[in-house]
């Protein structure tokens, strides 16, 4: 069903990554007319640690994905954590919520497939486009398509622009998210915000059962310099290799201020010598991206446009995950979607595109008010150095940090850990 005769969807959706395949999947599940548009070509690779919780494995069989490893996916346990000299592995949560392993894919193959299942779903894939701005209706102002130019595999133009028009647009174009700044969707500098930069290696410990997380960055020799707020990961692929990086944040933009190739390079000089991180079997360069965070643009539904994924700002503070909660985005907002368009008038429409930014802020925004929090506490090295030699032996403390950080938790009912992370994120105000 389209909304007019001069609508070339019922639904366009920028950008195909995990947000904007999840949204395009779910809209054609539910009949809907979808146009997936993409700035490149598959497959392409995106910054990312490559590790997925518990979480978005929920969302991936929420989506009928095949997850044996023959199809390409390694799984998990849960994860080890090193540091203040102490060592722990910390199996994933039995939960009725959440399955409990995790899973590690490239995003080079990750967003691939997950395009792919969307197209399979009856999406139309369109790569190599640009998006360059909406296209709003002269009376009403609300967003009514957009506009876009192809481009070649280097981003160049290569033809003329084109409109594409519909009654509803995702913007799902990442942290550039240049159809949101162009809708006057301006970010908030009250908002944490991270980097991470991250390489691959070729490693004996490619098939390691336990995402390892280091807890204590030094910019320099440990304990004769500086610690920083943040960790460092090594998420094995399974397939010869390992994601490798490291991720700092703070409540304000100074963490972009921060030499992270140089961090990493300080942390590689330390890292376990049994994974065998050489210069000669690093794969590719270090490369960095930013990791907007706690909704830090907004609103994320208004005339016509909805935000989902890292245009939004929907990364964890807590973790820096993101990959869960552009999944949910996209689910959560094709619901609000067809809901809208089977109404019978503009205002009955708007009220139910209305219930996606309510039902996102309802789930995340009291989590993400507790992450502002936990990241101004671990800005101070102090409070990072004594919660990593005092609180790791304590393995009932451990185990509330896992549930919290992790964002894997009985949402109701569970254990005492379950309903007391619950009951935080109930009680803080969900800005």
């Amino acid at each position: 069903m389209v909304g007019t005769t001069t609508d070339d969807a019922d639904v366009i959706v920028v950008g195909a990554g995990p947000a904007g395949s999840s949204a395009a999947f779910h809209c054609a599940s539910a009949g809907l007319d979808v146009l997936l548009l993409e700035k490149a070509s598959f497959p392409r690779d995106k910054v990312c640690g490559d590790g997925l919780t518990p979480r978005a494995v929920a969302e991936l069989v929420r989506m009928g994905l095949p997850l044996r490893e023959q199809d390409g996916w390694i799984r998990n346990r849960g994860l080890r954590v090193l540091g203040g000299g102490h060592r722990l592995e910390l199996p994933w949560p039995e939960l009725s919520s959440y399955p409990s392993y995790g899973l590690a894919r490239s995003r080079m193959s990750l967003d691939h497939t997950l395009a792919s299942h969307a197209r399979a779903a009856g999406a139309k894939l369109v790569e190599r486009t640009s998006v360059t701005g909406p296209v709003r209706d002269e009376r009403t102002g609300r967003v009514v398509g957009v506009t876009a130019r192809p481009v070649d595999d280097a981003g160049h133009r290569s033809g003329d622009e084109v409109v594409y028009r519909a009654p509803v647009v995702i913007a799902a174009d990442g942290v550039s998210t240049r159809l949101a700044t162009a809708a006057g969707r301006t970010k908030r500098d009250d908002r944490p915000m991270g980097v991470a930069v991250r390489t691959y290696f070729r490693t004996p410990r490619h098939d390691d059962p336990w995402m390892e997380s280091h807890l204590e960055l030094w910019d320099g020799e440990p304990g004769r310099s500086n610690l920083m707020p943040g960790y460092g990961w090594i998420f094995s692929l399974g397939d010869g290799t390992a994601n490798v990086g490291l991720g700092s944040v703070s409540s304000t933009a100074a963490a972009t201020k921060v030499d992270y190739k140089s961090l990493f390079a300080a942390w590689m000089r330390n890292a376990p010598a049994e994974w065998e991180f050489t210069p000669d079997n690093q794969v590719g360069p270090v490369r960095g991206a930013a990791l907007p965070m706690g909704f830090n643009r907004g609103p994320l539904y208004a005339g016509g446009l909805l935000l989902a994924g890292d245009s939004a700002g929907m990364i964890s503070p807590f973790n820096g995950e993101g990959i869960a909660y552009g999944l949910q985005a996209g689910r959560v907002a094709a619901d609000a979607i067809a809901q809208g368009l089977a109404r019978g008038t503009a205002a009955g429409r708007e009220r139910a595109f209305g219930t996606y930014q309510r039902r996102m802020k309802d789930d995340l925004g009291g989590y993400y008010t507790l992450g502002r929090v936990f990241v101004r506490l671990i800005e101070h090295p102090e409070v990072m150095r004594v919660c990593t030699r005092y609180g790791l032996p304590r393995p009932l403390l451990m185990k509330f940090v896992l549930k919290l950080l992790s964002d894997c938790y009985e949402p109701r009912g569970g254990d005492m850990v379950d309903r007391v992370i619950a009951g935080l994120a109930r009680i803080a105000p969900a800005a």
